[in-house]
């Protein structure tokens, strides 16, 4: 026994790294240490339509500390968010604290009780915003733990700056992340770029007050999409940019050669626009009726025209329009092209000689699922006019 206590420590002497790496010791929270909780709602505030985040630290079940953190609409069905941030003093079950709103500047006044209810918790007191007095009474609110808070937290906006092709994000759809005191500027740098900014991107959300950080998207030509981006990365406060996801759907887009649809380094837009009209009069049996580029965002729209079979005794019109985009089919210099095109949107009018009938546009209702009845094969056509290839869902492959 005791020459074999001797060579047991002679190992652990030896390779004390081993011996550890073999000894799995049980890992347990040290009595009395911080645990750091969240909720995430607060019933009622703001009418339903506040974000809250209250912070916990705790020692066992007791309270230490409290952060307060409340996002919600500036006026009553505003777009545009104020927020305020309380350090809360903890006294038992109350929560008191002062601040004031980080955009407004108005003053701000937390008294909350909170005491637990069940399997959760309850607070009920006063939140006074300027002269707002919000009475809260919210029960049976349950906790996270903090890596299960942050998981909650994890945020795509789907921005990569160097995609290998444009199978996953858009060839004309730019993302750009900026720090929130230099998106005015930004934005203003833009006026007079040949770019479409998109609207709902200028809504500052909750989550970017809390980052510090906005996602601003951009639909630009695509053949100047990658010179916007070089660009933009040098522009104050830009964190992050590159293309992201936008108009383009796999199942409507065909790749094709592009040797043929070029002039030196350009792609032969008003050639493109012809054999598309040309696929698409026949597979929609509609004459062609007008195809206009747009200069800033790249896209084609095609309006074709037919006789309405509603009523063929009226002589009524369907005019279709549909959207095109063409595009290489990755940054950069590639030798293939892919091309995308809308469903058709048809409107009827009543486009005869002398007066005319005053026709509404019915609600569609729920269709499920499909492409429109009209389509009628436009883009196997267009796949077969360009001799171009289909996109396989089920393998991630052109076929």
């Amino acid at each position: 026994m005791r020459a074999l206590m001797l060579c047991l420590l002679g190992l652990l002497t030896a390779s004390p790294d081993l011996a550890f790496a073999q000894m799995k010791l049980p890992t347990r929270t040290a009595p009395g240490s911080s645990e750091v909780r969240y909720f995430t709602s607060i019933d009622g505030l703001m009418d339903g339509n506040a974000d809250v985040v209250l912070k916990e630290t705790r020692q066992g079940k007791a309270v230490t500390a409290a952060v307060l953190d409340v996002c919600y609409p500036a006026e009553k069905g505003s777009d545009r968010k104020e927020r305020f941030v309380a350090n809360l003093a903890v006294n038992g079950q109350n929560l008191t604290g002062t601040t004031q709103t980080t955009g407004d500047k108005k003053p701000v006044t937390v008294k909350l009780l909170r005491k637990p209810s069940g399997d959760g918790f309850e607070f009920r007191g006063q939140i006074t915003i300027g002269t707002n007095v919000i009475e809260v009474t919210s029960t049976d609110n349950s906790d996270l733990s903090e890596k299960e808070f942050l998981d909650n937290q994890t945020s795509d906006d789907g921005i990569t700056p160097q995609p290998k092709d444009f199978t996953e994000v858009s060839p004309e759809s730019v993302g750009v992340r900026v720090k929130l005191d230099t998106a005015l500027d930004f934005l203003k740098s833009l006026r007079g770029e040949g770019v479409e900014v998109g609207l709902g991107s200028l809504a500052i959300s909750c989550d970017a007050l809390r980052s510090g950080e906005q996602t601003i998207n951009l639909t630009v030509d695509p053949e100047r999409a990658g010179a916007l981006i070089a660009k933009t990365k040098a522009a104050p406060g830009v964190t992050a940019v590159g293309w992201t996801s936008g108009t383009v759907e796999m199942d409507r887009t065909i790749r094709f050669a592009a040797a043929e649809w070029r002039d030196g380094d350009k792609i032969n837009k008003d050639k493109i626009a012809s054999a598309i009209s040309g696929v698409l009069s026949r597979t929609l049996s509609a004459k062609a009726a007008s195809a206009d580029w747009n200069v800033n965002t790249g896209k084609l729209k095609l309006t074709l025209k037919r006789p309405s079979q509603t009523y063929p005794a009226l002589g009524l019109t369907e005019s279709l329009e549909i959207t095109a985009l063409v595009s290489s089919d990755k940054p950069g210099i590639s030798d293939r092209l892919i091309l995308w095109i809308s469903s058709p949107v048809i409107t009827t009018t009543d486009e005869s000689t002398g007066p005319k009938l005053n026709l509404s546009e019915e609600a569609a209702g729920d269709e499920e699922g499909g492409d429109p009845k009209d389509d009628n094969g436009s883009v196997d056509a267009l796949a077969k006019e360009f001799k171009g290839q289909r996109w396989d869902a089920d393998k991630s492959v052109w076929k």
